[in-house]
């Protein structure tokens, strides 16, 4: 299987399967000498873990990250950072009822036609769980852009929606509620829809908003290698995602370019930022923000109908422990792969520079 490697000099490769003996990851080319907090590596991945709430799966697993190699006496020595999380709590048996049979949306057809064998268990490489290695590795990557500020935020579950600019936004409350969402009033209308969901059992999507502030001018390449390109390629990478835009994203097809037109300021910056903080692929010092959508999850606890792998129509129901909407927990998986994007692309800029 090729495509579990993310990156080019800040380097992640995962491993593992959601019902297997553990994940984990090992994360090359994070230079030497970087302190590392483990206690807020595993903070956040408490933000990304099961059970956390009664908005989400309710599979109770600690998630606990144990590392083995590359932090030497709380700093980095340069050499690749090998880290695991061990799986506690598996019910692989809630799953035998799809061992023959495909989940509409899903992956598993995909998968048995291009390997010609799956792990039915959650999913195996397929699943959402590996995220839990990319949050690891993004929190070590906040922490070597430490002067790098990156807030995600739900903006929209179903259809309630925020029309507030992340800029008249409080966002040191995102954590003050299960949605993870920064106003308290529409905080508390999605977690009702999520749970009245829940009781269906159905699923929802949502968008989640990212704001990316204090980067440097220069990241990014104006060909292939787009700054915004490669977000958009770790966005698009996170199971469930089925769009991006940034800056004035699909709205600014609405405007003519004299008013689309971000105009200078003496020092550099500019008056609007309709282009989201990129400029021809290159960041230019303005703020990075963008929104990310995510489908409702494919598996519902309903009856519904699909077919077996010989081809014949069956009838069955969804079991086991599944989000009714996955965009509270995604909100530390896009800061993590935002934070991986950058810390890759401030590597790739001292290069040059050297």
């Amino acid at each position: 299987m090729a495509g579990n490697t993310f990156g080019n000099l800040f380097k992640l490769t995962t491993f593992g399967e959601s019902h297997g003996v553990a994940i984990g990851g090992v994360l090359d080319g994070c230079p030497s000498g970087i302190i590392i907090d483990e206690e807020a590596v595993q903070k956040e991945l408490d933000r990304r873990k099961p059970g956390q709430s009664a908005i989400v799966t309710q599979r109770k697993e600690p998630d606990t990250v144990e590392f083995y190699s590359g932090i030497f006496e709380g700093k980095t020595t340069g050499t690749p950072i090998g880290f695991a999380i061990h799986n506690t709590n598996q019910k692989s048996k809630d799953y035998s009822h799809i061992k023959d049979s495909y989940r509409p949306s899903h992956a598993d057809y995909v998968y048995d036609q291009k390997y010609g064998f799956r792990d039915y268990r959650g999913g195996g490489r397929s699943s959402a769980r590996e995220t839990a290695s990319r949050v690891v590795a993004g929190a070590i990557a906040k922490q070597f852009l430490k002067d790098v500020r990156i807030n995600a935020y739900v903006s929209q579950v179903g259809t309630l929606k925020l029309q507030k600019s992340y800029k008249d936004l409080d966002l040191s409350l995102v954590e003050s509620n299960p949605v993870r969402c920064p106003d308290p009033e529409m905080a508390a209308k999605m977690e009702a829809y999520i749970k009245d969901i829940r009781k269906e059992g159905d699923t929802v999507g949502g968008i989640i908003t990212c704001v990316v502030q204090h980067v440097p001018v220069g990241l990014g390449e104006p060909v292939f290698d787009k700054l915004h390109a490669e977000l958009g390629k770790a966005m698009l990478s996170i199971n469930a995602v089925k769009g991006f835009e940034y800056g004035s994203g699909f709205d600014g097809v609405k405007m003519k370019g004299s008013a689309h037109n971000d105009s200078y300021n003496p020092d550099g910056s500019t008056k609007t930022n309709n282009s989201g903080g990129v400029q021809g692929g290159i960041s230019n010092g303005m703020d990075i923000y963008f929104n990310v959508a995510f489908k409702p999850v494919a598996t519902i606890i309903q009856p519904y109908e699909t077919i077996d792998r010989d081809g014949n129509k069956v009838v069955t129901i969804g079991k086991g422990r599944h989000d009714p909407c996955v965009v509270p927990r995604a909100v530390p998986i896009v800061e993590a792969m935002t934070a991986l994007v950058l810390a890759d692309y401030s590597l790739l800029n001292r290069s040059i520079k050297l």
